[in-house]
């Protein structure tokens, strides 16, 4: 069973689930212990991050940044999940709208706003699955929270059969729902929304020039220290604070961000640390 710890950036193709794609890597490297962050639903493709042994503690940390999709909308339908998975029902002829007409409806979902994610989400609602509570058939509500869409351009509009295909570049913050801007875009138009293709390009510094495609053949590790330089701030620390970091304890030496990578004098990542009034303290150490 292999015991080497690190990061590896799949392309993650259409029709598997992020869990299925940690199950090739299991059998591919020969260990249990891997993890992925920001989940992709089945139908979704591109950046999906895994962590290997050790490197599953810092899942939660790199899947805190923004991310960039390409996405395809169509209009005049709506899905009972916001995509093409769910159970359409058709609202409006949509056939008739333009690029300028569609930009024009986008403007209130863009900058920070608050969106209601879709209610196949993962979200909890009284300790269950929104998504589970949906596809049984019970009525889900989900509180809005904010989010910020940095960039939300229209690419291009295709027209058949009633339908308007749209395809958008999104730019967004951790927790925004592609699927809720897609349904959220047919409610104003009036004529019904939902999601039909999503590609993640990148999540933070990890893009798809950094992604592999899963094979026969095990996939090259990223080490830690190099997932970390690509993620937040670091610090190359003394054999003497190694130490101490090792130990988890607090250091005098004062950390840019929270969080901070702590560099070995060995090259290798000790452990994530966060400011404090006396210097700086652990997050979460990694040896």
């Amino acid at each position: 069973m292999s015991s080497a710890s690190g990061v590896v950036i799949v392309d993650k193709p259409s029709a598997v689930t992020s869990h299925q794609v940690v199950g090739m890597l299991r059998r591919l490297l020969g260990t249990r212990k891997i993890g992925h962050a920001g989940t992709l639903d089945p139908m979704a493709t591109g950046v999906l991050i895994l962590g290997v042994n050790r490197a599953t503690r810092l899942l939660g940390h790199l899947a805190l940044h923004d991310k960039r999709y390409l996405a395809t909308v169509r209009l005049g339908a709506s899905s009972s999940t916001d995509d093409a998975d769910g159970d359409l029902t058709l609202v409006g002829d949509a056939s008739h709208l333009t690029l300028d007409e569609v930009d024009a409806a986008l403007e209130v979902q863009r900058g920070d706003i608050s969106q209601v994610p879709s209610s196949v989400s993962a979200i909890k609602v009284d300790g269950k699955r929104a998504y589970a509570l949906a596809r049984a058939g019970e009525s889900v509500e989900l509180k809005s929270r904010p989010v910020t869409i940095s960039r939300l351009d229209v690419l291009e509009v295709r027209a058949s059969d009633g339908f308007l295909d749209v395809d958008l570049d999104v730019e967004c913050s951790s927790g925004t729902y592609v699927r809720a801007i897609a349904r959220d875009l047919g409610a104003a138009l009036g004529v019904g929304g939902h999601l039909t293709a999503l590609r993640r390009t990148r999540i933070g510094g990890y893009s798809l020039d950094d992604a592999v495609s899963l094979g026969d053949e095990p996939p090259a590790l990223m080490s830690m220290a190099d997932a970390a330089r690509l993620s937040f701030p670091v610090l190359d620390v003394t054999a003497e604070e190694a130490t101490d970091i090792g130990f988890g304890r607090p250091i005098a030496r004062p950390v840019p961000a929270n969080p901070t990578g702590m560099i070995a004098p060995d090259g290798s990542l000790l452990a994530l640390y966060q400011p404090t009034a006396e210097g700086s303290r652990p997050l979460a150490v990694l040896v």
